[in-house]
């Protein structure tokens, strides 16, 4: 094969691999809105502060589960109804005022996890911590799936 054709057949060839490897390449599919899913999690935060309990409750998915982690890692676990009761109860009796200091989020459109510091304030009591959310996106909007939280 005279050089010139080999050159050009050679060309030719890396051509196709590189279409075949990109068509091969995964995509990373559609991202979520970073703002819309801030604007969901301090709605979260702001309905529990108000004690909307009707507002706050529509965050959660119905089949979500809640879990607290205690400062030696023993976790206990809710659904949705006995986690909202207890959250109603403690507002009744102690209202506080619970505020998002960062959030850190990572997904995609369908799922978002997140992880927001926070820093509750109950009387002359402050109180941080973490909560680690997955959320899922709805007709309805993001919902959490699940809440993992501990405080400081």
């Amino acid at each position: 094969m005279p050089p010139r054709l080999k050159s050009l057949v050679s060309s030719v060839l890396l051509g196709l691999m590189l279409l075949a490897a990109a068509g091969c390449a995964k995509s990373e599919g559609p991202v979520f809105d970073q703002a819309q899913v801030e604007q969901f999690l301090n709605r979260y935060f702001s309905t529990w502060s108000e004690a909307d309990f009707e507002g706050y409750g529509a965050c959660f998915d119905p089949a979500a589960r809640v879990y607290f982690v205690d400062p030696k890692g023993a976790m206990t676990s809710q659904g949705l109804t006995d986690f909202l009761h207890g959250q109603r109860l403690s507002q009744e009796q102690n209202r506080a005022q619970e505020k998002p200091t960062s959030m850190q989020l990572s997904g995609d459109a369908r799922v978002v996890q997140a992880r927001v510091r926070w820093l509750l304030q109950a009387s002359s009591r402050q109180v941080s911590g973490s909560d680690y959310f997955t959320l899922v996106a709805s007709e309805k909007g993001w919902r959490i799936a699940s809440l993992v939280f501990y405080n400081d």
